[in-house]
């Protein structure tokens, strides 16, 4: 195995690593804003909540759905098992 491929391989791994680690802080992010939904009213949050927090929430979320959805665009369709 080359130099290379060795380097390959490892940027490979702290890839997959940190994809691994994005889903668990996106699904601890996804958690927090359900339990902030559930327990409050819209109406609630959006007259007493801070509005640079709210703001900055808003940006990272569009900014989070954009990245996904240009990823969701280069994925190739998975195949139908034959039934």
């Amino acid at each position: 195995m080359s130099k290379d491929d060795a380097n390959r391989q490892a940027d490979i791994v702290r890839l997959i690593a940190d994809l691994r680690t994005a889903k668990v802080e996106l699904l601890s992010a996804q958690c927090a804003t359900d339990r902030v939904r559930l327990q409050y009213s819209l109406k609630d949050i959006v007259k007493f909540g801070e509005r640079q927090t709210l703001k900055r929430a808003i940006a990272s979320a569009d900014a989070v759905h954009r990245f996904f959805t240009q990823i969701n665009a280069h994925l190739e369709p998975e195949e139908e098992p034959n039934s």
